[in-house]
Formats: C-alpha cells, structure tokens, sequence
C-alpha cells in the first residue's frame, strides 16, 4: 500500500452520482458561464464565509488580484505579506504594480509575526495580506486592530484555509476582502481551477465583478481594464456539490491531525506543528524535520518516506524573498532568519479527510522506524 499526500479518489467514488448529476446538468443546460449554477454557488459560499457577498473567479491568484484591484492597490504602494508562503501571494502584488514588503514568520505557528508587522509599515504601506497558511488562521483580531490604528486595508490570503475560523467567525469575513482558491487539493476542491472573492462591502464586490469580465457593468461597456477571470458553471457546480460536506470533512481533517500529534509527539528529531486553534482547517500536516549530522535530515527523511511507501511534499524549499524574481528587492541570506530556517525543515505529512485509520498508521509506523537511527545535533 502506498499512502498518497492528497487522493481524491474515495471523495470522487462517495459524491459520484452527484457530481455526475450536476455536470451532466450543466452541460445540458448550455449555460457554460455565469447563469444561475454559479450565482447559487455564489451565494452559498458568501453565507459559509459569513458575508453577503462572493464573487467567483477563475483562481485563487486571480482572487488576490481583483481583491488588490478593487481596493486601488497599484503603482507606488506596498503591501505587508509573510514570505512563507506559495509565489502567488507576493505574485499577485506585484501584478498590480505595487511593492510587497516581507515579514517574518513564528517558528511556533508558520504565521506572520504581528509583532514585527508595525515596524514594516511606511507611508506607501496601503495594505496588509495576511496568510491562513496550511489551515491556520492568523489573529485577525490584531491583524485588524493594526490596520485600524494606521488607516490600511486588509486582504485575507485564504488559499488553504477555506472553513477554518478565528475566534469563531470565518476567514474571509474579517477584512476588506478574503481571497479562496478552489484548486483540486484545498479544502474545497473543484475538479480544476477557481477561486472566489468574499467581501462585506457591495461597491467593492461590484467592482471585483466587473474587473472580472473585462471591467464590463454592462454588455460591452468598458469602465477599467479588467480580466477574464470566471468562475465556470461547470465548476460552480462540482463545488455546489461539496459545499455541504465541508465541515464533515474539516473534522476528518482535525481528528487526523489530533492523532498524528498523539502518536507522533515523542521521535526524536521531529518538531510537530503547534496544535492551533480550535478553527484550524488543517489543509496541510507540516512538521520540521530538526537537522543532524545529515547535510540536509529532512530531504533525507523524505526520501525514506518515500521508499518506504509514503509519499510527502514540501511546503516550501525557497521562500519567496529568496527567489530569483524577486532578487531586485534586495532581501539577503538571513533577512527573514524564521522562513529560511523552516524551508530548510518543513515537510508535510499525508492528509485528506478520506486518509483513514490504516493509511495514517502506515505513516506513523514509517516514522517510528526511521526516526530513532536519527541523532539530533547537539548543540
């Protein structure tokens, strides 16, 4: 038996017949893009996030995108982001022509540090771009108090967070704008591209609207330079289909997480991420692999995993300041001391709400074997 890191297959085989209900529908229907499919699953997803409104879109990067857009971030301005995350969160800032500015992350939490947040800030600063990263939901609580006191916007980077909440309310619903994306592995996967655009305020929600059809408010009126960046019938309606079985699955997802914690606390070598709160959605298992007298212990690991039947990913080797696209912003080697020791240590562990008892002792038993011939360093 060989443990994949994400399988949709048991999902697939369990929402088959409706699935294949819903697209058959569609298909039927002629209505490919917009109409009612999508509208529905607008409006469902805008309640799930606990906002009036959502606007669907073509990816999670287009949402960050049109989110920026809308709230006039461009040319001239910066926006405060972790760089611990996926390219496409700093990307997307830089699409619109503005400058983003990295913080560094908590060893503890993989979340940007708040504390360091204020001093980032500069009179370009117009907004900040908190990540959920791998589920977890950043104190928006803070994030949002900050944003106050100096007058900035704030975009929620939601990618791998969708249903996870902070002190009980959704993410997406605490800034100006929460950004999803529907990409097959998050949370809430459609069966290829798209992403969605939450947000309380109907002006803005409108413009993202119209910036995601060519900048159109009507039939062939052109008010801005815009995108085509839909979200399609044929997906809004495989996501309809999973929406309601998201918090089932978010549960799968945290007694999984529970239970790697439970079994996997005393290996030597191995620091497992913090247990979170209680709205973590647990879209990725990441822990760090602690290095020894290995040149790299968590590629070596990895690599045992692999051979013995587990398969991981690492979430992520090159933090985005470090990379050769943004070499002009002139972040050196040990700028951001927390993301780039963790990129040298992460590694994500199998889990998908389908992973089941058999398959994650499969990991853990992996792990038991291989992590007491590894001798931590000592200091």
């Amino acid at each position: 038996m060989t443990v994949p890191p994400f399988s949709l297959g048991d999902q697939i085989q369990e929402l088959g017949d409706a699935l294949d209900q819903a697209v058959l529908g569609v298909l039927r229907s002629g209505q490919y893009i917009g109409g009612a499919v999508t509208a529905d699953f607008e409006r469902d997803f805008a309640a799930a996030c606990g906002v009036p409104h959502a606007v669907g879109c073509n990816s999670g990067t287009d949402a960050l995108v049109l989110a920026l857009r809308g709230l006039g971030i461009g040319p001239g301005d910066e926006v405060i982001t972790p760089s611990f995350s996926f390219f496409a969160t700093a990307e997307a800032i830089s699409a619109v022509g503005a400058t983003p500015v990295f913080v560094d992350v908590l060893e503890s939490s993989y979340l940007i540090n708040l504390d360091q947040l204020e001093s980032a800030i500069t009179p370009a600063t117009r907004a900040l771009l908190p990540v959920h990263l791998f589920g977890r939901p950043v104190d928006m609580e803070r994030v949002c108090a900050i944003a106050e006191r100096h007058g900035l916007h704030v975009i929620e980077d939601c990618a791998q967070a969708t249903g996870a909440t902070w002190a009980g309310r959704p993410v997406g619903s605490w800034g100006d704008a929460g950004c999803f994306s529907f990409f097959p592995t998050k949370n809430l996967g459609a069966a290829g591209d798209g992403g969605a655009v939450s947000c309380r305020d109907p002006e803005l929600a409108q413009r993202v609207r119209e910036l995601a059809v060519h900048g159109m408010p009507r039939r062939y009126l052109h008010t801005a330079l815009g995108y085509n960046s839909r979200l399609d019938a044929i997906q809004a309606a495989v996501l309809a289909v999973k929406l309601p079985h998201l918090q089932r699955w978010l549960e799968a997802r945290r007694e999984l997480a529970s239970h790697y914690g439970r079994q996997l606390v005393d290996l030597p070598g191995l620091s497992l991420p913090a247990p979170g709160p209680v709205g973590h959605s647990w879209n990725q298992y990441v822990l760090r692999v602690t290095p020894t007298e290995e040149l790299h212990c968590r590629d070596w690991l990895k690599q045992q995993l692999q051979e013995a039947g587990v398969s991981t990913i690492i979430y992520y080797p090159i933090p985005i300041h470090r990379q050769p696209a943004y070499e002009s912003l002139g972040y050196g080697p040990g700028s951001l001391p927390v993301t780039e020791r963790l990129c040298e240590e992460v590694l994500s562990l199998p889990i998908f709400p389908e992973l089941g008892e058999a398959r994650q002792r499969r990991v853990i038993e992996a792990l038991h074997r291989l992590m007491p011939a590894v001798q931590p360093l000592v200091a």
